[in-house]
């Protein structure tokens, strides 16, 4: 697939890939990305629904938040000012994290988290919390530890558009969004467990930090929750692996829209 940028509409505070019509279906990027990269999900689920592919605040063509130190709340807030027709939100890595906030909102009728993380280990919550530290003594944002994280191919054009989208993205929204994302540790359990809704819960089989076993775990936690995991796939799966992940999405969506789940 070739990644390209695609046209902003200004939804709220925010600004969106607005694609297609039909029932809603609202996605949420991760970290240092932007809403174009859900190119392979939008191409697919905009010919049966009406997609917002928000940027986050702070990235793409969308503001930084007005606060000095702003927390996950208010990431979830400035997107839940735009929720009103029933949808279906589709999280990936911090987006999955604001996406699970949002899924008790009334207007949100499924959720799925893409790559989301559970009760981090003390080991992995101080190696994220550090390379957050170490953001604040760099001037740009260097996206080749991340690149090396996220593939094993850099030279693919899913790392290449990754590449661009991270070096594009503007440091202090950057700083902002990854201090959260690390001092973050997932849904609690009992948070789970009051969530009456639908819920899909999809990781790839390699990925190491919002593993398998994690989004298992926050499937058996949701009254209505359930578990995909992707083989051979790692932290950008919607990208890399697309086609099974756009089969997951369509078949859960529809279900949730006809209130078949």
């Amino acid at each position: 697939m070739i990644w390209t940028t695609q046209p902003r509409s200004r939804v709220g505070s925010l600004a969106a890939i607005c694609s297609g019509q039909g029932p809603s279906v609202t996605l949420l990027h991760g970290v240092g990305l932007n809403a174009d990269a859900w190119g392979a999900q939008i191409d697919v689920l905009s010919q049966d629904y009406g997609i917002t592919a928000f940027d986050m605040a702070g990235h793409g063509a969308s503001a930084a938040l007005k606060i000095a130190k702003p927390k996950l709340a208010d990431y979830v807030d400035a997107v839940c000012v735009n929720l009103s027709a029933p949808t279906v939100v589709v999280g990936h890595s911090m987006g999955a994290m604001i996406a699970l906030k949002l899924a008790h909102n009334p207007a949100v009728i499924g959720v799925v988290a893409l790559n989301a993380i559970y009760r981090r280990t003390p080991t992995a919550s101080a190696v994220v919390r550090a390379r957050a530290k170490q953001l604040w003594d760099e001037r740009s944002v260097n996206p080749e530890p991340t690149l090396m994280r996220w593939f094993d191919d850099l030279t693919s054009p899913e790392a290449t558009a990754c590449e661009r989208w991270l070096r594009a993205v503007p440091m202090d929204g950057y700083r902002a969004a990854y201090s959260v994302f690390a001092n973050e540790h997932g849904p609690t359990a009992s948070e789970l467990k009051s969530l009456h809704k639908p819920a899909l819960f999809i990781t790839g089989e390699r990925e190491p930090n919002s593993t398998p076993e994690m989004s298992i775990q926050m499937a058996e936690c949701c009254p209505m929750g359930q578990a995909r995991i992707v083989k051979d796939a790692a932290h950008m799966m919607p990208m890399t692996h697309a086609g099974e992940v756009n089969a997951h999405l369509r078949t859960f969506i529809s279900q949730c829209h006809q209130g078949e789940v």
